[in-house]
């Protein structure tokens, strides 16, 4: 009742004429690369050579945020904490990759149909096992009858040109796939119901064309000299790799301009609530995908509402993605379930919340990626708490490896550099396979490259601890260090407590539901 009345106060406050419409544009492995970011960042990144003007846009007439975290760096239970409003852990089999959705777990999509809203996807819903798009209303929901080569954006674009047509129009063929989607998604609307649209494209997902970045996107990878993050190799084949990835950060902008202009041209766009997010850190890259540094749970996040925000702000506070559920519903007038962990952003979206706290954090956590990682098909257990001056890591199963078992590897057994760079399994399976994971592992015992191997692929202590004023890369492990023993046991005091808090299986006596969890697709 006192959810519900906030809400009412709040849509009052908003001056909003009618229930807002609501489009999600969220991106397969979509790390935190946006230009809009690179003012705030300073010289020196990877941001300084991506353009993304759309995203840029969204922020400048909306609010960017500059510290978004996911609840999990794996696209399954990253998916299920956003769609659910809760911290991966408690939305049960629904956390697991390649599971199914747990239909016990509040799902903010059928909650808004169940409200009147009309919903429909494109491209990625929840995850890659069952029905993707379950959560996001079943196989009826999927407004996709253009087609889905945008998700392939550099191989169609590539293919294309090499037949003979100019570039601008090879682009142009998959920007319309994506206009003529979205048409035939608001063309089965039922007269002037609010809607609800997920845009999820995964071309920042592997694979790409190697040198796509450059060829379709002019990003040079010399660009990139001096810019990569530090526990990256600063060589040409990983420059050329991450210019690749930002080309296809690139397409993802693009597909986020066609959707904002169809929204403007049919005049829905001051009604409607644009958020523009990715599920994790960039793939097959040491500390992204699948690892709780910041390369790996940092994404970009800008939200726009036309008048009834108070925009053109940069907003520094700690910010989960579970707050995104709770957030849609205050703001379409449908009460938040108690049961959602998160907390409604409105209050910051409108500015009558204060900025950072001392005392904010985020939480994140990981179990198992890739099912054939490890022999047993066990996962990699970590939690982790975050706040704006450390990063605190418990990884509960030490022994293990964090990539994955390194198989194949021995000096007299080397895989091909197309096996590679093309087949995830072939070896530390729990990052994908691309060239940056070849040209490490064949660098492996290199004097110079050999410190870059093991810090990404070696096994971990039980507890991180990582001092972000000194050491924002997350690089200098200073856990067990008796200057920082009390900021260490305070952290660690806080981390459990919110696990025990939020009934978290590794931490309540349950945690065998990770350990034997099914291998239900392991491709």
């Amino acid at each position: 009742m006192k959810s519900l009345l906030t809400t009412l106060l709040l849509a009052a406050t908003l001056h909003a004429a009618e229930r807002p419409n609501i489009v999600l544009l969220f991106a397969d492995d979509w790390g935190r690369h946006a230009s809009a970011y690179a003012a705030l960042d300073g010289p020196g990144t990877a941001n300084d050579i991506i353009s993304t003007p759309n995203f840029d846009r969204i922020a400048k007439e909306g609010v960017l945020f500059r510290n978004a975290f996911v609840s999990s760096p794996s696209c399954t239970p990253c998916r299920s904490a956003l769609v659910s409003g809760k911290h991966f852990w408690q939305t049960g089999s629904a956390s697991i990759l390649h599971s199914t959705w747990d239909f016990s777990q509040p799902a903010f999509p059928l909650i808004l149909k169940e409200n009147g809203y009309h919903i429909g996807m494109v491209y990625k819903g929840w995850g890659p096992g069952g029905p993707s798009e379950a959560p996001f209303g079943g196989s009826k929901a999927r407004y996709q009858k253009a087609g889905g080569k945008f998700n392939s954006f550099s191989q169609n674009v590539t293919s294309l040109t090499r037949k003979g047509m100019p570039l601008d129009e090879a682009k142009e063929t998959l920007y319309t796939e994506v206009r003529k989607n979205f048409d035939q998604f608001i063309s089965a609307r039922s007269g002037a119901e609010p809607f609800f649209y997920l845009f999820g494209p995964t071309n920042t997902h592997r694979k790409w064309i190697k040198g796509s970045g450059k060829a379709l996107w002019n990003l040079d990878p010399g660009s990139l000299k001096e810019k990569l993050p530090p526990f990256l190799p600063d060589v040409e084949e990983i420059r050329q790799d991450f210019a690749d990835y930002l080309g296809e950060a690139q397409a993802v902008d693009a597909g986020i301009g066609v959707i904002y202009d169809r929204l403007k041209e049919s005049g829905e766009l001051e009604n409607t609530i644009i958020i523009i997010s990715g599920d994790h850190g960039a793939p097959g890259f040491p500390h992204g995908k699948v690892n709780l540094y910041d390369f790996g749970t940092r994404v970009p996040l800008a939200i726009r509402f036309g008048k009834n925000i108070n925009s053109g702000r940069t907003i520094d506070r700690l910010t989960s993605l579970i707050d995104i559920a709770p957030t849609i519903l205050e703001a379409a007038g449908i009460a938040i379930p108690e049961e959602m962990t998160g907390k409604s952003l409105l209050p910051v979206l409108t500015g009558k919340e204060p900025g950072i706290s001392s005392d904010e954090a985020v939480f994140t956590g990981r179990e198992r990626h890739v099912p054939v990682a490890r022999e047993g098909n066990l996962p990699y257990p970590q939690r982790a708490i975050r706040t704006k001056d450390h990063l605190f890591i418990i990884n509960f199963e030490p022994d293990r490896w964090p990539a994955g078992d390194p198989r194949n590897i021995s000096e007299d057994s080397i895989p091909s550099q197309d096996k590679l760079e093309n087949n995830t399994h072939i070896t530390l399976a729990d990052e994908d396979s691309g060239p940056t994971k070849a040209w490490m592992v064949q660098h492996r015992d290199d004097y110079s490259w050999k410190k870059f191997y093991e810090g990404a692929y070696g096994k971990r202590p039980g507890f991180e601890l990582y001092d972000l004023r000194k050491d924002p890369d997350q690089i200098d492990n200073i856990a067990g260090k008796p200057e920082v023993a009390e900021t260490e046991a305070a952290l660690k005091e806080r981390l459990i407590a919110e696990l025990v808090r939020t009934n978290d299986p590794r931490v309540t006596g349950d945690k065998m539901f990770y350990e034997t969890a099914p291998m239900t697709n392991p491709k």
